[in-house]
């Protein structure tokens, strides 16, 4: 449109800029309309809990878990366990223990970073409500949640809080003990980038020499994961064996070993003397001399899934036992689910099987947390 169409089509004046013109008046009409449209309104008392109330009519699942978690019941241990770490009078004083506990919850069931959940509980209502704080309060940063972290690694903590609220559920006759479940699943880490002869190094439990000279460049390669393949797809990383409670589908033990170890290599460590007259349900994975008689001494019930073999294919009849036996078998794979879909992927950023062994052990006491909250909707 030229200059003069536009005066003679609108009557108003424009602002010609990077070769457009440009009808102020006309976009500030625009701006003004958009506002009437928005219900704007002064900031009142109670907004902030009417939005909160909006979240709740929602779904908060993080309300649930606020709700239906006592929280509490970890403080002994932790400042037990931490206090001993402080250096005395002088500094800033630490957060309070069971805040950065909740924190980490909060990162296994979203599977965020440490700069990612400073972000978030800065941005998000839902987040600072349970965690019980406001708009005015202090939060820690990504820093201050990666050491604390990475003491409860160190002190080997989080396996003791897991066995703590373990004792809770059993209190709560929410663990039926009328059957257990074993399996593993991948949980990858990020994949390393290796010469072949660096990797043959690594297994045998040696540092490649050419990082030997560069300590920044050991740092950041982990040497405990490993490579395997199943079904045509390559993992890197780790594996969690879990043993579930049949029934209410809560993990009462785990393991974590890197993921070239075969499944049933953990079965010994799995299984206790609380396991004794129960059936014991898994894959064909868990079969063979070995297995057998470590199943035979533990005292349980062998449920696990028959398996053919090349020039003895399975009889009719043990396929119709093994598909009767997967109807108990495949409730393990629910929790597998939760984790993959609902705490957002089986995948942790970190180095080295300590580091793996407490995130994984958070990813389980998470799972079971849920879980409970599941259970007691149902009663």
């Amino acid at each position: 449109m030229q200059k003069a169409d536009y005066h003679h089509f609108t009557g108003k004046k424009g602002v010609k800029k990077f070769g457009l013109l440009i009808d102020i008046q006309y976009f500030r009409g625009k701006y003004e309309g958009m506002k009437k449209f928005k219900r704007h309104r002064d900031y009142g008392f109670f907004d902030q809990d009417i939005r909160l109330s909006k979240l709740s009519k929602l779904g908060d699942p993080l309300e649930k878990l606020y709700q239906n978690i006592d929280f509490e019941i970890f403080r002994p241990i932790l400042e037990d366990r931490l206090t001993k770490l402080q250096k005395g009078a002088g500094g800033r004083p630490p957060y309070d223990y069971v805040l950065m506990f909740k924190i980490l919850i909060l990162q296994r069931y979203y599977n965020l970073s440490d700069e990612q959940i400073e972000y978030q509980i800065n941005d998000r209502m839902s987040f600072m409500r349970f965690l019980d704080l406001t708009i005015a309060d202090d939060i820690p940063d990504s820093r201050t949640v990666w050491v604390f972290r990475e003491q409860l690694v160190d002190l080997d903590v989080i396996e003791s809080l897991f066995d703590l609220f373990l004792k809770e559920l059993e209190a709560l006759n929410l663990i039926v003990n009328e059957g257990k479940i074993v399996d593993a699943s991948f949980i990858e880490v990020p994949r390393q980038r290796n010469k072949r002869a660096e990797n043959e190094e690594i297994k045998e439990g040696k540092t490649p020499e050419s990082w030997n000279k560069n300590p920044h460049k050991c740092s950041q390669k982990d040497m405990d994961a490993r490579w395997t393949k199943k079904n045509n797809q390559t993992f890197f990383g780790y594996k969690n064996h879990v043993k579930i409670d049949a029934k209410s589908k809560l993990i009462t033990k785990y393991d974590i070993t890197d993921a070239s170890v075969h499944d049933s290599q953990t079965l010994e460590n799995l299984l206790d003397e609380t396991d004794k007259g129960q059936t014991l349900h898994a894959d064909s994975a868990y079969t063979g001399e070995n297995q057998e008689k470590t199943i035979q001494e533990k005292g349980v019930i062998n449920q696990v899934h028959e398996k053919g073999y090349r020039n003895k294919p399975l009889t009719d009849g043990q396929k119709a036992s093994n598909k009767e036996k997967s109807g108990i078998r495949a409730r393990v794979e629910h929790l597998f689910g939760f984790m993959e879909m609902s705490m957002n992927q089986m995948y942790i950023n970190s180095i080295g099987i300590k580091r793996a062994k407490g995130i994984i052990g958070l990813m389980n006491l998470t799972y079971n947390m849920f879980r409970k909250i599941q259970l007691q909707a149902n009663l």
